[in-house]
């Protein structure tokens, strides 16, 4: 395994957002054009309902498409156990569950309390039979309640890992974090949650994705996800239009992951023009809050 673990998230998060419908070729080509860069971990799609997220209401056929390399594990999002079941169908070699540190934001995201959600994903984590990975949205900002505590993100990364998640994902879901919040975030968790089971999902809204990445990794943190492209961001968050680009992770910690950053250029512009202007949204460019 690399030094530093990307999560590609691009195929699912990256494109869940996308107005115009993005063909199913299109996206089995991305997945394969990402799965020739060093990448080791592929998000291919979320079985959400089509009703939520209607760009990915092609997950099996996607997942039936994809060419799959040896040493790449391919996982998929699912909120409930009947998105755990079509998962299964699609044979992924993990899958992700997702909930939010702030109530109004979990509310209007998955439509469930905190704790509701949390219960929901009970029987998913127990019935799956392959590795889960907790999100936890809004782990630093919210849109709606505004800074949020890190004991608010540990009361629910403790109940996430009760479960029996192996791996936790923290959330800038807005982009606002700092470096020095991330350190705090950090510095709180650190006696309770291993950070070998800790991941940081950051958005580059304020252009602090990288500086917030460097932070993290001088406190153990190894595994970041990433959008090739900087493609992507929550329709639910109001101000979040971008994650980080996996290109500015890769050049951050040269050397560390692997990763070839001239394939991922090629995996965008082989999607870019599915997505009305003309290639994936170039790593360099930062979004607007």
């Amino acid at each position: 395994m690399p030094a530093i673990r990307i999560v590609e998230v691009g195929p699912r998060d990256g494109l869940q957002n996308e107005k115009g419908w993005v063909p199913t070729e299109a996206k089995i080509a991305f997945v394969d054009q990402l799965s020739a860069s060093g990448l080791v971990e592929i998000e291919v799609s979320s079985f959400v309902a089509p009703g939520w997220i209607p760009q990915l209401e092609d997950a099996e056929a996607v997942f039936a498409g994809i060419i799959r390399r040896s040493g790449i594990r391919y996982t998929a999002l699912v909120p409930n156990q009947r998105g755990l079941a079509r998962a299964m169908a699609s044979q992924p070699d993990g899958i992700s569950v997702f909930t939010a540190a702030s109530e109004t934001f979990a509310r209007k995201n998955i439509n469930a309390s905190i704790a509701e959600s949390i219960e929901r994903f009970q029987p998913v984590v127990h019935e799956s039979t392959v590795p889960v990975r907790g999100y936890i949205s809004t782990a630093f900002h919210c849109p709606f309640e505004g800074p949020i505590a890190p004991a608010a993100v540990l009361r629910v990364a403790l109940a996430l890992l009760a479960l029996g998640c192996a791996e936790l994902s923290l959330g800038d879901t807005i982009g606002k974090a700092t470096p020095a919040e991330v350190e705090t975030l950090l510095r709180a968790l650190a006696p309770h949650c291993p950070v070998d089971r800790l991941a940081l999902h950051l958005h580059d809204t304020f252009g602090n994705a990288v500086p917030n990445a460097l932070m993290g990794a001088a406190h153990g943190i190894t595994v970041f996800d990433g959008s090739t492209g900087g493609l992507g961001g929550c329709p639910y968050a109001p101000g979040a239009p971008g994650n980080v680009a996996t290109e500015a992770l890769v050049a951050a910690f040269p050397g560390q992951t692997g990763v070839d950053p001239s394939r991922l250029t090629l995996a965008a512009h082989a999607i870019g023009p599915y997505l009305g202007r003309g290639a994936a949204v170039d790593s360099t460019q930062r979004s607007s809050p």
